[in-house]
């Protein structure tokens, strides 16, 4: 399959990594004001956490990657979805304040009354909790050879990106995920719709709740 770009832009240096298969996390998450939406980068090295009640994906790919932070290689799964539809979607990501000993946290909640819609969706998770349905799944495909989902991003002028070939990946013609809760370092979407955004800042530490469904 022809390698995508992740939402217009380029992505960082991949490393192949063996991860379970129900770290076919759900491609889900927001891009948080760190810097989670561009790609070209080294990670802020600081986790968010994201849930969601229910997301439908049409066009799923999953393959092992390393993601470059700040604080030094975080493994990843590194997860692409042609189109999600996600309810109930909320974000969370808490960050000390050096010298002064606080911490200062954002919240982010969408899709309430009416569904989060993303294409060309990809994420990169840690951890992830759920309960997951695939449909006309493959385990175990090389990821030069995937054809569902996006397909793994294209890499940089610089090599950032780059899948290494043949590696591990997995994919599904479409996936359902209920009461998901997932940590996350970075996320980036082609689109990205989010219905009643709400968005708060606060001192003190932020937690999502998981949605029961």
């Amino acid at each position: 399959m022809e390698s995508q770009t992740r939402g217009g832009t380029r992505w960082r240096r991949f490393v192949v990594v063996m991860v379970p298969s129900v770290a076919a996390t759900a491609a889900i998450g927001v891009a948080i004001a760190q810097g989670a939406l561009a790609a070209s980068f080294s990670v802020s090295g600081q986790q968010f956490q994201v849930t969601a009640g229910k997301l439908h994906g049409k066009g799923f790919v999953q393959y092992g990657a390393m993601d470059q932070t700040k604080a030094g290689n975080k493994p990843v799964a590194v997860v692409g979805i042609d189109t999600a539809e996600i309810n109930n979607l909320c974000q969370a990501v808490t960050i000390p304040i050096p010298g002064i000993g606080k911490e200062v946290s954002m919240k982010l909640e969408a899709g309430g009354d009416k569904q989060v819609t993303a294409s060309k969706l990809y994420i990169d998770a840690e951890d992830m909790k759920a309960n997951a349905t695939f449909k006309n799944v493959d385990i175990g495909v090389s990821v030069d050879n995937t054809t569902k989902g996006p397909g793994p991003a294209g890499a940089g002028k610089n090599g950032e990106g780059a899948h290494v070939p043949g590696s591990f990946a997995q994919q599904a013609d479409e996936v359902w995920f209920d009461s998901v809760d997932q940590k996350a370092w970075a996320t980036s979407a082609g689109t990205f719709t989010l219905p009643g955004l709400h968005m708060g800042i606060s001192w003190g530490k932020a937690e999502c709740k998981v949605p029961q469904g």
